[in-house]
């Protein structure tokens, strides 16, 4: 099956000034654009159909590679059908927008500013998994944390020397009370939160 090339030229020039449109501030070139976009589908979809051939009738006379196949015809008349409701339905936001504001132009609120300029790395999604939060929790030993067991906490030895935590220091046994789920050193008051 050979392919006309005029047709995929159109068809690219229509898909690339479709995109060009697209990405536009006025509704009516965004409209413009999903129109060309349309366009170009249809005519990918026929060059898909290859060259024109006998009618789809049935005949014993006509050798089966002769049929046209009807099945491109038929997508490009949902297509049609479809590109005309986006079109009617854009033109009504378009309508009501310039209603509203007189203007065609969309403007960017303060929402989308602040989107723009939020980085792209969320320290709480992006950051590197801790290890107590695996199904298998790891037990620190030692004040320095250099040692690592997979025994229960209450086997673990408790560290003679005080640990530093968060800026101060605290006892090696409620180092190890706080390694445990559901820490020991936290009273919970009658909100849920802790003293």
């Amino acid at each position: 099956m050979s392919v006309n090339l005029t047709l995929l030229t159109v068809m690219g020039a229509l898909y690339a000034c479709g995109i060009y449109l697209i990405l536009e501030r006025s509704l009516t070139r965004v409209l413009l654009g999903l129109m060309l976009l349309a366009n170009a589908t249809n005519l990918l979809i026929l060059a898909t159909g290859g060259y024109a051939g006998l009618a789809p009738f049935f005949s014993k006379d006509t050798d089966p590679a002769a049929y046209n196949d009807p099945l491109p015809q038929a997508l490009i008349l949902t297509s049609i059908v479809i590109s005309f409701a986006v079109t009617a339905f854009m033109l009504g936001i378009i309508y009501r927008t310039w209603v509203l504001a007189r203007q065609d132009e969309i403007q960017d609120d303060l929402e989308d500013r602040r989107v723009a300029a939020t980085p792209s790395f969320d320290a709480e999604d992006d950051a590197v998994i801790p290890v107590e939060t695996s199904e298998f929790p790891l037990t620190m030993l030692g004040a320095d944390g250099a040692g690592v067991s997979d025994s229960p906490i209450s086997d673990a030895p408790v560290p003679e020397a005080p640990v530093p935590a968060g800026g101060r220091t605290i006892s090696g046994e409620a180092a190890v009370r706080e390694e445990k789920p559901g820490s020991a050193n936290v009273e919970i008051s009658p909100e849920g939160g802790g003293k």
